[in-house]
């Protein structure tokens, strides 16, 4: 992003509907010089370090505002992953890396995948006994946490998208599991639930998730950028 006024005045003059401040845990510390920020998930979190993804976007803005506090700002998503995947990968991908603040935004799949074969995707106790022991490791080595709640599958208005009511209750599980854990919640399952509710009234397909009906257009990862840049960065 060229000419930041700041990292947060330009996400929010680009896309106004972004997500307000109920997504924020007013604990929230300040971020420290040499913060190390590991951003671990799926594909959607994989895609964000592209020009344009919410990762890099979230760099860039910290970049901006913090320019004496060199945070470093790493992308930890592979496609297809669930809950079980980051369990396996944690040592590799996060704890050797003693990050101070990891996000993890994680579920898509968890749901997605069991659609039509509920062996493909994630039990919900699984789910919850899995992302416990995740933050619970993370917490052990020193670092924070900020749990994301799953977004959504579809753009049409809340309850009117196939997979609505498992993403709830998944969701309601990673908010669960945050407040258990003490951790951060950001919840953008309800920041996307009330930008389609406002801004896509006809329920047709657009706006903030590519062709998929999964994965995030420019649009979404400006919304996601902007809710976690609000959660981290008061």
């Amino acid at each position: 992003m060229r000419n930041i006024h700041t990292g947060l005045l330009v996400l929010t003059s680009i896309l106004s509907t972004a997500a307000t401040a109920s997504a924020v845990d007013d604990e929230a510390p300040p971020l420290k010089k040499g913060e190390q920020i590991i951003f671990l998930g799926d594909s959607i979190t994989e895609a964000g370090v592209s020009p344009k993804g919410y990762v890099t976007l979230i760099k860039n803005a910290l970049a901006e505002k913090h320019k004496d506090l060199t945070i470093e700002v790493i992308g930890a998503g592979i496609s297809g992953n669930k809950v079980p995947d980051l369990q396996r990968r944690l040592e590799k991908d996060v704890l050797m890396k003693k990050p101070s603040l990891v996000v993890i935004y994680i579920g898509i799949n968890d749901v997605w995948h069991g659609e039509n074969d509920p062996a493909k995707g994630t039990p919900k106790d699984k789910y919850e006994a899995g992302l416990t022991e995740i933050i619970g490791k993370i917490k052990s080595a020193g670092g924070r946490v900020v749990v994301c709640t799953p977004t959504v599958i579809g753009e049409k208005k809340a309850g009117a998208n196939k997979l609505d009511s498992r993403l709830d209750e998944y969701a309601e599980i990673s908010r669960k599991v945050a407040k258990d854990t003490k951790s951060q919640l950001c919840d953008l399952r309800k920041t996307f639930q009330d930008h389609l509710t406002k801004n896509n009234s006809d329920d047709k397909e657009k706006g903030i998730l590519t062709s998929d009906r999964v994965h995030l257009n420019e649009a979404g990862n400006k919304l996601v950028a902007e809710t976690i840049l609000s959660t981290i960065d008061k």
